[in-house]
C-alpha cells in the first residue's frame, strides 16, 4: 500500500543533506546556487514541529473534582481516563499555509478518546493540505472526576475553540475560519459546540466567540433520543437514566438555529454502530432552518470507515471546505 505522503520532510532534509556532501566533495566547500535554492524551499516546505499544551494553559480545569492522573492508553492509540485535557498543535509548512484551521474530536462512545486514526492520521492528512488542525484530546464524563459530567465535554470543547482564536495571530491563522471535525461521539461533541454557542461553560472575559465557523461531522452520534441513539455515548454522558430534560437538550438535531454553523456530513449506510438516522436528522433540521449543509452517505463502509480508502472521504474535506470559500 502506497503512503498517502510518498516523500517525507525527513526525507528531503537526508536528500539534501547528501546532495551537499556530493557536492562538497566534486565542486568544493562552497554550495551551488541551485542546492541553496532547494534549501530555501525545502525550509518553507517543512511543517513546525508538532507540540502539546494543556488545553487550559495551566488556570484551574472547570467542573473538575481533584483526582490522581489515571489516564492510560489501550489498543489503537485510544486514550481512557482522561482528566487533565491537552491540545495537540500541527501548523501546516509557511509554503502551504491557508490560515484557516480545524479542531479535531476524536471519538471513543465518551469512554475514549481515539487520539490516532481519528487523531494524529487525520491532522497530518489536513496540515499537509494546509489547514492546521488542532487535536483535542478532552475530558471524559465521570462523576467521579467532574461535578456534572454531562457538560464536561462541551467545556473542554468552548476552551479548545477560545484558545485558537485567542493565539491565531501567533500561529498566522484566520480567525473567522475555524472549524470543528468529529468522529462518532466526537461528532456529538462537534454538533453539540455548534448548537449550544451562546452559553458560555468557560471562562471567557474577552467575548470571543464560542461558534465554529463551519463544522465536519463524520459517522457522528447526534441524538439522545432513544430510538436513534448510540446507549454507550448516552450513558456515558447522561448516565443511565436521565431526564426528558437533558434527552432533549443534549438532541442536537433539536437545537439547530438558523445560526447554526454549515455542515458537511459523512456516514455510511450500513453502519452497526451508529444508527445513520442521527446524520439523517441533522440533516434535515439543518435544511429546515437554511443553514448551508452537504451529505454524503457512503453504500457501504461501517462505522470507522474501515472499509473504504481513506483517500475516498478524506478528499471530500479539502474540496468542500474549498468550494465554501474556507480555503483562501
Amino acid at each position: 500500500m502506497y503512503s498517502r505522503r510518498p516523500i517525507s520532510w525527513v526525507t528531503c532534509l537526508f536528500l539534501a543533506s547528501s546532495l551537499g556532501m556530493l557536492h562538497g566533495q566534486q565542486n568544493g566547500p562552497a554550495n551551488p546556487p541551485a542546492e541553496s535554492k532547494f534549501m530555501a524551499v525545502l525550509t518553507n516546505a517543512i511543517p513546525p514541529k508538532t507540540e502539546t499544551i494543556p488545553l487550559y494553559e495551566g488556570a484551574p480545569i472547570p467542573n473538575s473534582k481533584p483526582t490522581p492522573d489515571q489516564e492510560s492508553t489501550g489498543n489503537f492509540g485510544s486514550v481512557t481516563n482522561v482528566t487533565r485535557p491537552t491540545i495537540q498543535v500541527y501548523l501546516p509548512a509557511k509554503a502551504k499555509a491557508t490560515g484557516a484551521s480545524i479542531l479535531v474530536f476524536p471519538g471513543g462512545g465518551y469512554s475514549g478518546v481515539s487520539m490516532t486514526m481519528e487523531g494524529a492520521a487525520m491532522a497530518e492528512f489536513l496540515q499537509d493540505h494546509g489547514i492546521a488542525a488542532f487535536i483535542v484530546k478532552y475530558r471524559l464524563p465521570s462523576d467521579l472526576t467532574m461535578a456534572d459530567k454531562s457538560i464536561g465535554p462541551l467545556q473542554d470543547a468552548q476552551q479548545a475553540l477560545l484558545l485558537v482564536r485567542k493565539h491565531a495571530k501567533e500561529w498566522n491563522l484566520d480567525p473567522s475560519r475555524v472549524g470543528a471535525m468529529g468522529f462518532s461521539a466526537g461528532g456529538h461533541l462537534v454538533s453539540t459546540l455548534a448548537t449550544h454557542f451562546n452559553k458560555a461553560y468557560v471562562n471567557n472575559p474577552d467575548g470571543i466567540s464560542l461558534r465554529p465557523d463551519f463544522t465536519i461531522l463524520v459517522y457522528p452520534v447526534i441524538s439522545m433520543d432513544p430510538r436513534i441513539t448510540h446507549f454507550g455515548s448516552r450513558t456515558a454522558l447522561l448516565g443511565p437514566n436521565p431526564t426528558d430534560e437533558q434527552v432533549k437538550l443534549f438532541s442536537n438535531e433539536l437545537q439547530v438555529t438558523n445560526d447554526t454553523p454549515p455542515a458537511l456530513i459523512l456516514q455510511a449506510a450500513d453502519d452497526h454502530l451508529v444508527d445513520v438516522d442521527n446524520s439523517i436528522a441533522y440533516f434535515e433540521a439543518l435544511h429546515h432552518h437554511d443553514v448551508p449543509v452537504d451529505m454524503r452517505i457512503f453504500r457501504k463502509g461501517d462505522h470507522g470507515f474501515f472499509l473504504l480508502a481513506r483517500d475516498e472521504w478524506e478528499s471530500l474535506i479539502p474540496n468542500w471546505m474549498e468550494g465554501n470559500g474556507w480555503l483562501k
